[in-house]
């Protein structure tokens, strides 16, 4: 029996002799597959999630922590976890990113920056590991081992290498000076949906305790879409009055937060680069080589605003984006 009969004999144990509809829908970045199932005049979501390729354990767990935390999420209908198989409320398709032209956009971000503080005061559960040192540091070994190692076929110097260590060092000490938080991971604009007048948060299964500034540089600095800068900028002044007023942060300056906020970002951008071509290279996802270069562009941009990155924005735009360029030519049909 195939993986998809298997998956049509758990649907066939749940409704019996009802006739449905089952049309898949566009997969993400991870291993799963995503369907859409109508009986009856009623829309499912089937989630087919292999256990021997992801651990659905978080996401069963995390599922019953953030509901009791209020946040609206796909509701876990029925499940067979042996095989990884689960029936799910349907909230919809409407992503923010697909709200991202309205009129109201700014309006959305400060409820989503508020909603956002919020999650980051969920208690902390069995199933969120830390965003430790090692963990951090595992990350943006990412960019350098499948975006210049693998992608680019690259090696760097003795001196770019120092200038790396010593970059990345400051980015690791950076993220683990801040509040720790819960944290989603990845809190943009395709994992945040709108369902009835309400955000709902989607791919949660990730979230660890790390950084206060990293949903927020999800949200903000979103590797799909680029706010204008004096948008950005006012949303983030909104984030830090937001974070004061729900007590994660005291004493801090704007422009201490503001650094916080900015190489958090860095880090999440190289770490970003390299997954996207991690997914082309070993799972052949072609769509995601198209934010390469606008993300890479995000990190010579933030780093060039401090003299003490700016040996790293010099790297990234002398070294690896033209390289990059060349790679992304060659695998245009």
């Amino acid at each position: 029996m195939t993986r998809f009969e298997s998956l049509q004999q758990f649907i066939n144990t749940h409704f019996g002799e009802q006739s449905y509809a089952l049309n898949a829908i566009t997969a993400d970045a991870s291993f799963r597959r995503y369907y859409r199932l109508n009986a009856e005049n009623k829309n499912f979501i089937v989630m087919d999630s292999d256990p021997k390729k992801v651990n659905n354990v978080p996401y069963i767990a995390l599922n019953k922590v953030f509901s009791e935390q209020g946040f609206l999420l796909p509701s876990i209908i029925h499940s067979d976890e042996q095989q990884g198989f689960f029936i799910l409320s349907d909230l919809g398709s409407t992503h923010l990113a697909d709200l991202l032209d309205d009129a109201n956009r700014s309006e959305y971000y400060q409820q989503l920056i508020s909603l956002s503080a919020k999650w980051a005061k969920t208690p902390a559960a069995p199933s969120m590991n830390p965003y430790d040192r090692d963990f951090i540091a595992l990350e943006l070994d990412i960019f350098k081992n499948w975006l210049v190692n693998d992608f680019i076929s690259a090696e760097l110097s003795a001196e770019q290498q120092q200038t790396w260590q010593t970059s990345t060092a400051l980015l690791i000490n950076t993220l683990l000076e801040q509040p720790t938080v819960t944290m989603h991971r990845d809190y943009h604009s395709r994992n945040i949906m709108r369902c009835e007048q309400q955000w709902a948060i989607i791919d949660y299964q990730d979230a660890v305790q790390g950084p206060l500034c990293y949903d927020l540089v999800s949200l903000l600095r979103d590797c799909y879409f680029k706010l204008p800068k004096d948008e950005l900028n006012h949303l983030l002044e909104f984030g830090y009055d937001e974070f004061k007023r729900q007590g994660l942060i005291t004493n801090e300056s704007f422009a201490e937060f503001k650094y916080w906020f900015d190489l958090t970002g860095l880090q999440r951008h190289l770490k970003a680069a390299g997954i996207f071509c991690r997914l082309y290279l070993r799972d052949g996802k072609q769509g995601y080589l198209a934010n390469i270069l606008p993300t890479l562009e995000y990190v010579i941009e933030v780093a060039a605003q401090y003299p003490e990155l700016s040996d790293l924005s010099a790297l990234i735009k002398t070294s690896v984006v033209p390289k990059v360029q060349q790679r992304l030519k060659e695998e245009q049909p």
